[in-house]
Formats: structure tokens, sequence, C-alpha cells
């Protein structure tokens, strides 16, 4: 009997990753598509995807009250979503390495960029606004930064962001907390 509610516990988050990952990857879309589109179909095709990340985010809400197994792992989902609804995060595939648990994966995408940045590829602004990204989410994922690390992302983090970063995995309300900030940032 224990084993079935651990492989429906397993399913339930496997479902529930990869309704993120489809909205993630409808944000990437999205942001890919984006000079190909009028700024008023960008905006409302971007705020229908922000709207069932909100709904998405409420359905996460309700499990995390009912059933005390998923509780980490919704709580790290929220707090991807309430990323992307704040426009902390405005770069989908960090959002989703973040979702996802995957800190190696931020430190190479940093390294990549670092480089391209190097070659001319992507513009030092692109970069600082990524490295910002990966850095907030690579701390948040309990990962140590340098000292320089810890410089750039005082004197290149922004108020979503510090916001953002002010939610603690540890405390209770988190995602109370969750749905307050991204509702404030919503609303601006």
């Amino acid at each position: 009997m224990s084993s079935r509610g651990r492989s429906e516990t397993q399913k339930l988050k496997q479902n529930l990753e990869e309704q993120l990952d489809r909205l993630v990857a409808q944000l990437e879309d999205l942001e890919e598509a984006k000079d190909d589109m009028d700024a008023a179909e960008y905006e409302e095709t971007r705020q229908e995807t922000v709207e069932q990340l909100k709904e998405f985010n409420e359905s996460l809400s309700k499990l995390t009250s009912g059933d005390m197994t998923l509780v980490n792992e919704i709580n790290r989902m929220q707090l991807a979503i309430q990323a992307a609804i704040s426009d902390a995060f405005k770069t989908p595939e960090v959002i989703r390495l973040f979702a996802k648990k995957q800190p190696g994966q931020l430190r190479q995408r940093l390294t990549d960029m670092q480089r391209d940045a190097k070659m001319g590829k992507i513009t030092e602004d692109t970069l600082t606004q990524q490295k910002v990204e990966i850095l907030v989410a690579l701390r948040k994922l309990g990962e140590k930064l340098t000292a320089e690390e810890l410089d750039f992302l005082s004197a290149h983090s922004t108020a979503a962001l510090s916001q953002f970063e002010k939610i603690s995995d540890a405390d209770t309300a988190a995602g109370e907390k969750v749905l307050a900030i991204a509702g404030t940032q919503v609303k601006k």
C-alpha cells in the first residue's frame, strides 16, 4: 500500500514538472518570436502565459495544503513560477534550470555566456542581466557564491530579484509569500 502512494506521488510530481516545463517553454518560444510579433500581440500572449502560471501556482497551493509529501518540491516550483510572474527572472532557460534544481547547468550557462560576451556574440547588458539571474538562482538553490560573485550581485541586483531572494525556503508560509509578492509584482 505504501509503495503505491510513493508511485502516485512520483507520477504527480512528474506531471507537475511537465506542466511547468510546458509553461516555461511557452515563455521561451514567446521570447524567441518577440521580434516577429507586434507589441500588442506579444504582450497579450505573454499575459495569457502569466495567467496560466498563476492558475498553476494556485493549483500547487491547494496541493501543498493537502499533501505534505510534496511540499518541498511544490514550494520550489512555486518559487520558479513567482520568478517568472514577477519578472525577477527574464530568461526562461534560467527559470527552467532553477525549477529543475540544476546548479551545474546554471554554472555552465554562466560560463558560456561569459565566453559569448568576450566573443561579441552578446552584449554586456545581456550578460549582466543573465549573470545576476543565474547567481540569484544558485544562491536560492543553496550553492556557495564566491566573494566576487556576491559583490557582482550586490552591485547589479534589481528590486524584483531582491524581493524574490527574501523568500526563505525554510519558511512555512513560503507559498503565501510567493503569492503575495507575485501579486504585487503583477499589479505593478
